[in-house]
């Protein structure tokens, strides 16, 4: 089917497994000529190197995003210790190289778990994190020296999975296939070059794939390819319910919500101030909208269906 044949999709998420060699924008870009809108987003930057989840809202859904953006991801990689590079993943020039072959499992997997918990992390100096109003890694590929403050972070599980000496130009190498799951704003490459420079050998990444962006993960996602045969549209509704408790209105609330007025407070968050947020949803099992509980009520933050 050609992308000008079909009709507009409906309004939801479309959880993409994103290849490698294409930006999240790219992404963007297919979805809103596969869908027939401009309005789509997506939640949550992958680099060009990088697969797997890569969570697109579609119209309205755009709004749901900000509600998907912070939760938690989860990523399988692969962290070649015994080289450092400049960007610390595999597309940059190797700095620094070191001998590893006498570097054992247990020695990494300790290494690893100091990296664990609530850590501060320097970002890779090629991330999207703005310096005076440009992106770092704009600055660093015009040449300039780029040095990124620490943020907290936490790191939920540094799992070392599998672990394979060989060669990388005619020095040991050893690369370590890892599991990670971490808040949002958590850099795998940074914790590439960190566990490298924590064992003294200088570390960078080989190859991240996402798993999981909160309760979205890689086993609901279709390939661009798939989603040209059919783009499958989670819809709102069902996506809100994924992403965050549900409170059932009945009619009249329904309509109150609509309007964008408060509701009284639930029975299970009355008491607990500032809960939230929650997918308020219609008796016909439509999304209504978000609340969030502030100032003794539950108060619609973003409106899906205006009355």
């Amino acid at each position: 089917m050609n992308d000008t044949d079909r009709a507009p999709a409906s309004d939801g998420l479309v959880l993409v497994d994103k290849p490698a060699g294409w930006t999240s924008h790219d992404v963007v870009g297919r979805i809103r000529r596969l869908a027939r809108t401009r309005k789509v987003g997506h939640a949550g930057t992958l680099d060009p190197m990088a697969t797997g989840v890569l969570v697109c809202g579609v119209g309205r859904a755009t709004r749901l995003l900000t509600y998907v953006v912070g939760a938690d991801k989860t990523y399988t990689a692969t962290i070649r210790l015994g080289a450092s590079t400049v960007t610390d993943d595999a597309e940059g020039e190797v700095t620094a190289r070191h001998d590893v072959g006498d570097l054992r499992r247990d020695r990494v997997e300790q290494a690893a778990a100091a990296f664990t918990g609530d850590i501060h992390q320097v970002p890779s100096s090629v991330s999207a994190v703005k310096v005076d109003g440009r992106r770092s890694y704009a600055r660093v590929r015009s040449g300039e020296q780029v040095a990124l403050a620490a943020r907290p972070v936490t790191v939920h599980e540094f799992v070392v999975l599998a672990v394979a000496h060989d060669m990388d130009d005619d020095t040991h190498v050893l690369d370590v296939d890892v599991r990670v799951r971490c808040s949002s704003g958590t850099y795998v490459r940074a914790l590439a070059r960190d566990l490298g420079a924590a064992l003294g050998v200088g570390g960078h990444l080989t190859a991240l794939r996402r798993t999981a962006v909160g309760p979205f993960d890689v086993t609901r996602t279709r390939t661009l390819e798939q989603l040209a045969e059919e783009l499958v549209v989670l819809p709102l509704a069902e996506a809100a319910a994924l992403a965050m408790p549900v409170r059932r209105l009945n009619d009249a609330e329904a309509v109150a919500v609509g309007y964008g007025r408060a509701l009284p407070l639930a029975d299970a968050t009355a008491g607990s101030e500032g809960s939230g947020p929650v997918a308020a949803i219609a008796p016909d099992g439509e999304l209504v909208a978000v609340l969030v509980d502030r100032d003794g009520k539950s108060r619609p933050e973003v409106v899906l269906r205006p009355t």
